[in-house]
């Protein structure tokens, strides 16, 4: 999609009503929407984090940006991700959680994102955070520098390859919560996206397939 067109349809964007779980779900493994529902998120105190859904444009193309986080001892290692990271002390919102992280992992300063809204909240049961999404935006191309203590690759997904319902699969595959489940995902440049990233992907999606 072009990305003047993109501009455009920002205020549309902006009013949107989110599907939250309805669309989390389209994404979500059968075993794994029963742990989501939790009740009283007091009881397991969450650790939280935010992430930053950035668009931006390149040769004139709408594009949105993801991270192949590197490979660690952890729940998370080697999968795909937005650029994003746990709150810390120091942080005034969750919004500056992600501004903060997005610079920290792909080196795009805070001042070249306008943020236009939060997402849905979504609870990851594996690391027990609860993941705050923000939908930002910036009017330049952008040159990355990734982090490489935390950031193996940067995939420059184009709007209109996300938008495209041929990238939604599904592999049988072990999870940590049930060692032989059918999973659904995206299929983003031969990488294999499910697990929450997918499930935020979905309401991003649902909500831009209204609109655009």
């Amino acid at each position: 999609m072009d990305f003047q067109n993109f501009i455009k349809s920002i205020s549309t964007i902006n009013s949107e009503i989110l599907l939250a779980s309805v669309a989390h779900r389209i994404m979500a493994p059968a075993e794994r929407i029963d742990l989501m529902n939790v009740e009283n998120f007091e009881n397991i105190n969450p650790r939280e984090a935010a992430v930053m859904m950035l668009f931006y444009p390149k040769n004139g193309l709408t594009h949105l940006v993801l991270i192949l986080r590197n490979s660690y001892n952890g729940v998370h290692s080697s999968q795909i991700a937005f650029p994003g990271g746990k709150v810390e002390l120091s942080d005034l919102s969750f919004e500056h959680t992600a501004l903060r992280e997005t610079e920290e992992e792909i080196g795009i300063a805070s001042e070249k994102i306008k943020v236009l809204r939060s997402f849905s909240k979504i609870y990851i049961p594996p690391s027990n955070f609860m993941v705050y999404p923000f939908l930002g935006y910036s009017t330049e191309e952008l040159v990355f520098n990734p982090d490489p203590s935390e950031v193996a690759g940067i995939i420059e997904l184009p709007l209109v390859d996300f938008l495209n319902e041929e990238n939604i699969i599904s592999r049988r595959m072990s999870t940590s919560y049930s060692p032989d489940v059918m999973v659904p995902a995206f299929d983003i440049q031969g990488h294999f996206v499910w697990g929450a990233t997918a499930m935020m992907l979905s309401e991003l999606k649902e909500t831009l397939k209204k609109v655009l």
